[in-house]
């Protein structure tokens, strides 16, 4: 016999083209996650910070009961704060002369100027009473139909910054200009006559009406006004959202019902809201999806198959 050839060489030992090398069976054989041999593999559980992070879409009869019992909540709590007159007196005259000692005692002046104008300093009266609760109502009923993924983060914002004022009327309790002594101040709902006023009146029995820090008025609608600015479409309605916190700061002290000083304690509690709301969803409110992400499913599939069951089935 002759010498064996190059090709029957390779052959022998293994090397022959024609030969499947062992990455090449391998890589022909079907992957588990395709099914083929009935391989399981179980899609791993996502953590509790990334279901925490994904906001669910919220459900019209928790809503309206979490917010009523909330704002319920803090009405009594709010009205529950011991009525300290004397310290909320006193803590009126070291914000008045604050005010003074930086140059930005307005109150006074704003306060008579306006209310020279009945028709204008009434509306602001109903201002102050209605539009607080309304606009707020409807901007969180705009972010349930229209934006239902950043409604709870946003609704979280919201309730953070409310609950944090409890602890500003416990902690200092404040007399709005309108009740101070000898302050010159002018309680423009007592002078016109216009409903609104809870220290006068049934509601007087069951009003703090030395709860004025930090001023929920400004915290509730520079909340409204940020919502509106950042998610409207038409560019008048973003406008109004932006002017309405600073329209809301005129009435406030137009009134006498605030002096600014309160207007800042209600940016920072919000400032908090919005921080939290941060830290537990990961992202800014507004940059949160529209619309709720699906929750993904589960992927399961069969145990891996062994020898002795891939040879019963044949």
């Amino acid at each position: 016999m002759g010498e064996p050839s190059a090709k029957t060489t390779k052959t022998l030992n293994g090397g022959g083209t024609d030969a499947p090398r062992s990455d090449q069976r391998e890589s022909t054989e079907p992957s588990p996650a395709a099914g083929a041999t009935g391989v399981t593999a179980t899609a791993p559980a996502r953590s509790w910070l990334a279901r925490l992070r994904t906001p669910r879409s919220p459900r019209l009869w928790v809503e309206i009961v979490l917010i009523g019992v909330s704002y319920y909540a803090y009405s009594l709590v709010r009205n529950a704060v011991p009525t300290k007159r004397h310290l909320a007196m006193q803590h009126a005259d070291w914000v008045w002369s604050f005010e003074h000692h930086v140059g930005l005692a307005v109150e006074h002046s704003i306060n008579h100027t306006m209310n020279q104008v009945t028709w204008l300093i009434v509306g602001m009266n109903y201002y102050y009473a209605t539009l607080h609760f309304i606009i707020t109502i409807g901007v969180l009923v705009w972010l349930y139909i229209y934006h239902p993924g950043r409604y709870g983060p946003a609704r979280l914002v919201l309730f953070v910054t409310t609950w944090l004022a409890l602890v500003g009327f416990f902690a200092f309790p404040l007399a709005p200009p309108r009740l101070m002594v000898g302050g010159g101040f002018i309680d423009t709902v007592e002078v016109h006559h216009t409903w609104g006023s809870m220290s006068q009146g049934d509601l007087a029995e069951v009003s703090n009406p030395y709860a004025a820090m930090p001023s929920m008025h400004i915290g509730w609608s520079l909340w409204c006004g940020i919502t509106i600015a950042t998610l409207a479409k038409p560019l008048w309605v973003k406008i109004l959202g932006a002017l309405y916190p600073v329209l809301t700061l005129t009435v406030i002290i137009s009134t006498a019902n605030h002096f600014w000083l309160d207007g800042v304690g209600g940016v920072f509690c919000l400032a908090i809201g919005f921080t939290v709301a941060y830290l537990i969803y990961g992202k800014w409110v507004y940059r949160l999806p529209r619309v709720p992400a699906r929750v993904p499913a589960r992927v399961t599939t069969s145990p891996p198959a062994t020898a002795a069951t891939a040879s019963s089935r044949k």
